[in-house]
């Protein structure tokens, strides 16, 4: 409506004022609700080629949508493993700090779990003590081998001197009865040694694996007992949380809630997602300037600055399926989705996550005109292109003002 009553002021008026001051003709005499178009037929025809073209070029260039709004980011409150509720630390709708406990599950199999770990560990350090009594009464017995050993030579050599010299005082079968039993202390002494040994791979090595293992199993099992305790990832705020000790969640069909982050990157409501037609990607880029105005706070009109353009459609993901795709199922040709942040700190303060946007999106040529290169016709046309962008600015504005009637009075709300 803006459009045309602007462009009937520079054709159908001037064509009345023809008519009026150049051939005598009065509006409610020549001029009536029957002769109007025969009359002013030159400047309605020219009034509806110039609004469509005005149209077009406002709309084309300052591209305007009303699917935008600041979209905020849900973390789903799920315990990694089902189980019944045991306690519940918070109530819905609280805030919550990062780290403090929400809801804990039974943890009556994983205390059981950690108290058996506990006990191998607790059997391991006894079987290192047991171990090293073993050790000490090895170790004796190695001397206890290395003595009888000693002494059985000694004797062995004594005897052995004195059938050299040619003496009879020893016989041969005594000297033979000797060598064996040589032979036996020198066995005792080698399993001495192997029973040392043994005992002490068995301090070194196998009882620290042993209590390595059960170390692991221990902290896995306290692992497996944190997780019935159920922690905030983020500051926020818990809702749909109605949790009773006794009721059943599960990861995959049974959630306790949702948290909603409400302070940081993490929240997602420091930007706006707008979906634009198609059309605006010839024009919408990063660092487009754009305006937009919400529900949640109607009679402010918010600076944006285009951060990030979609390069992608969604309307035409494909996934896969056991039957093939028709095109003519894709009748809806989707939105160019673009990102938008606030052009000042704390531009979204005052609107709330998930209000519904309108937004408008400005072409700006400046830097080109400013480098003076550009032809007659093209710089006319970029000026012009430029200062239409105050008719959607002005359009915008009235939207604003006009946002709660259309809500509260036409839509019934």
């Amino acid at each position: 409506m803006l459009e045309l009553i602007l462009c009937s002021l520079f054709t159908v008026l001037p064509d009345y004022l023809y008519r009026r001051y150049r051939h005598g003709k009065r509006w409610g005499k020549e001029i009536t609700f029957f002769t109007v178009w025969y009359e002013l037929r030159i400047g309605i025809t020219a009034c509806f080629i110039l609004t469509i073209s005005f149209i077009t070029v406002v709309f084309y260039f300052h591209p305007s949508t009303t699917n935008a709004g600041p979209y905020f980011r849900t973390i789903p409150l799920l315990p990694q493993g089902g189980g019944l509720v045991e306690e519940v630390f918070v109530k819905n709708g609280e805030a919550v700090e990062a780290g403090a406990p929400l809801f804990s599950l039974l943890d009556s199999s994983q205390a059981a779990s950690v108290n058996i770990a506990e006990s191998q560990l607790g059997q391991i350090a006894s079987a290192f003590v047991q171990a090293q009594a073993q050790l000490d009464g090895a170790r004796a017995q190695q001397v206890q081998a290395e003595s009888a050993l000693a002494q059985t030579e000694n004797e062995l050599a004594k005897k052995q001197a004195l059938a050299s010299r040619g003496q009879q005082l020893v016989s041969q079968i005594e000297l033979d009865r000797l060598e064996i039993s040589l032979a036996q202390k020198k066995g005792g002494v080698q399993a001495a040694k192997a029973n040392v040994l043994a005992v002490e791979t068995q301090i070194s090595e196998v009882l620290p694996a042993q209590q390595k293992s059960a170390q692991k199993q221990l902290e896995q099992a306290q692992v497996e007992l944190d997780k019935t305790v159920i922690y905030a990832g983020v500051d926020g705020k818990v809702a749909q949380f109605f949790l009773q000790r006794g009721d059943y969640v599960n990861p995959i069909l049974r959630p306790a809630g949702v948290l909603i982050p409400t302070a940081g990157p993490e929240s997602g409501q420091t930007s706006i997602a707008a979906g634009f037609n198609q059309l605006s990607a010839q024009v919408i880029k990063t660092g487009t300037l754009a305006e937009v105005v919400c529900l949640s706070n109607p009679f402010t009109v918010i600076p944006m600055i285009v951060t990030r353009v979609q390069p992608v459609v969604a309307a035409g993901q494909l996934k896969p399926a056991d039957v093939l795709i028709d095109a003519q199922q894709r009748a809806r040709p989707g939105t160019l989705t673009v990102v938008m942040e606030p052009l000042y700190a704390g531009g979204l303060a005052d609107v709330i996550p998930g209000s519904k946007c309108i937004a408008n999106a400005y072409t700006s040529n400046h830097e080109q005109l400013e480098r003076g290169d550009l032809g007659l016709g093209e710089t006319v046309f970029l000026h012009m292109v430029d200062a239409v962008g105050l008719i959607h600015a002005i359009i915008l504005r009235m939207q604003a003002l006009l946002l709660p009637v259309q809500m509260l009075v036409f839509g019934g709300h």
